[in-house]
C-alpha cells in the first residue's frame, strides 16, 4: 500500500497536478514517505510512548494532508501486539490524533457491522482498521477488492458509542 500511495504521490507530481488538492471526498495528502526512527523528530516518539506504555516503536511514515504534517509510528505493545500513532503537529506541538489496530470485523460492534451490511450488503471487507480518535469517536476503515486491488475498495464507519453512520468522505486523520 505504501508504494501505491508514492507511485500515485509520483504521477500527480508529474503531471504537474496540485496534490494538496482533495478530489472526490478524499483527503488532501502529500503521500506517505518512509523515515527512518533515528530521524523522527524525539516529540514525536515521545508522544506515542506516552501513549501507551511499554510501546516500542518500529517503523515510522511522514505526511503531510491538508496542509498539516503528520508522522505514522507503528510498532509493538508489551503483549506483541501491533498498533499504529498518527501524531500531528499543531502549534508547534506534536500530539496523537489517531490510534490504529487491525482487528476481525466480527469483534466491531454489532451497529458498525450492520451499517456496513446495510450499505452494501455484497461487501466482504478483507481487513478491518479500528480508528480510535483524540476525541473518543472510533473510525472503522473496512477495506475490500476492486479492480484487483486487495484493499482497492474503503468504507468508513464513523461510531459514537451509539450510533454507527457511513462516511460520505474520507475521515480527515
Amino acid at each position: 500500500m505504501r508504494t501505491m500511495t508514492l507511485v500515485f504521490a509520483g504521477v500527480v507530481l508529474a503531471a504537474g497536478a496540485d496534490p494538496a488538492a482533495a478530489q472526490d471526498g478524499k483527503v488532501a495528502t502529500s503521500g506517505k514517505s518512509d523515515v527512518a526512527l533515528g530521524d523522527v523528530p524525539a516529540p514525536v516518539l515521545d508522544a506515542a510512548k506516552a501513549a501507551r506504555p511499554g510501546f516500542t516503536p518500529v517503523e515510522a511514515e511522514a505526511e503531510t494532508r491538508e496542509g498539516r504534517r503528520y508522522f505514522d509510528v507503528e510498532g509493538t505493545l508489551p503483549d506483541g501486539s501491533e498498533i499504529e500513532f498518527d501524531i500531528m503537529e499543531e502549534g508547534g506541538r506534536w500530539r496523537v490524533v489517531e490510534t490504529q489496530r487491525d482487528i476481525p470485523l466480527a469483534i466491531a460492534p454489532e451497529p458498525v457491522r450492520r451499517a456496513a451490511a446495510a450499505h452494501d450488503s455484497a461487501f466482504t471487507p478483507n481487513r478491518v482498521i479500528e480508528s480510535s480518535q483524540a476525541d473518543g469517536l472510533v473510525i472503522y476503515e473496512l477495506f475490500g477488492t476492486k479492480g484487483g486491488d486487495p484493499q482497492g475498495r474503503k468504507i468508513e464507519i464513523k461510531w459514537n458509542g451509539k450510533r454507527a453512520e457511513v462516511l460520505k468522505q474520507e475521515w480527515a486523520h
